[in-house]
């Protein structure tokens, strides 16, 4: 199955969280890009983040963001 966009906007955001502390979180403001606000919600749904906007990554959310930084690390 390809990457749709929706998939590839969720994992941009995922590639964004800070891995390296588990109280840095990440907000997607109200004036943000329509699709950006899609994903987190998205996110949330999926269990990864804490907050509709965000929040903090979620134990299963900091496991998929660590493979989703992997991923971009050895293909880069």
């Amino acid at each position: 199955m390809p990457f749709n966009k929706d998939i590839i906007e969720e994992m941009n955001l995922l590639k964004q969280f800070p891995l390296e502390s588990t109280q840095s979180g990440l907000k997607v403001h109200s004036d943000a890009a329509p699709e950006a606000i899609e994903a987190m919600k998205r996110l949330f749904s999926k269990g990864l983040v804490t907050q509709e906007d965000g929040g903090y990554l979620t134990n299963h959310g900091i496991e998929t963001a660590e493979h989703i930084q992997n991923v971009i690390r050895v293909l880069s």
